[in-house]
C-alpha cells in the first residue's frame, strides 16, 4: 500500500495500541510519534489536530482522521480501506 500514515501516541494508552492493531492487522506500515517520550510534539500534533490533544491522533496522507474511535468508525463503515489505498 502508497499511503503516509502517522500516528501519534503514548505507551500506556489503551486507544493507541488498539489502533496500532487495526493498522497492524491490515498490514499498514505507519509512522509513530510517542509524546510521552518527546513531549516536544505535543504542541506539533496539536496544531496539525486542529487543538485535538488526546491520543491517539491519527492521520492518513496529511489528512486528520481523528482518534481510536474516529477510526474504527471509518473501519465499521468500510471507508478505511479507500483512505489507505
Amino acid at each position: 500500500m502508497s499511503n503516509d500514515v502517522t500516528i501519534y501516541t503514548k505507551d500506556y494508552c489503551p486507544f493507541c495500541h488498539r489502533a496500532k492493531a487495526l493498522l497492524d492487522s491490515k498490514g499498514v506500515t505507519y509512522t509513530e510519534y510517542d509524546i510521552g517520550v518527546k513531549p516536544e510534539l505535543r504542541e506539533e500534533m496539536i496544531e496539525k489536530a486542529n487543538g485535538s490533544h488526546t491520543v491517539p491522533q491519527i492521520f492518513i496522507n496529511g489528512q486528520h482522521i481523528g482518534g481510536c474511535d474516529d477510526m474504527m468508525a471509518l473501519e465499521a463503515q468500510g471507508k478505511l480501506a479507500s483512505l489507505l489505498n
